[in-house]
């Protein structure tokens, strides 16, 4: 999957109503590339690699089995 990278050096200050309507362009993009735009901005949030994110601690979450009746 390729990932997109940010321009930081493309800058437009917009108006509210200029900025509400960013909305429609990501309508138009499959789910695919939202999803490549929301990893490569948490990787940007978090500090870390997009292509080796860190892995998820699973000391921190148990699993409860459910009694099945009968």
């Amino acid at each position: 999957m390729d990932f997109l990278k940010l321009d930081r050096t493309a800058f437009k200050p917009q108006t509210i109503s200029e900025a509400a309507n960013q909305s429609e362009y990501y309508k138009k993009i499959t789910w695919q590339q939202r999803l490549s735009i929301a990893a490569y901005l948490n990787s940007v949030a978090y500090q870390y690699s997009v292509k080796t994110p860190p892995k998820m601690d699973r000391n921190k979450f148990h699993v409860k089995n459910l009694k099945r009746n009968g």
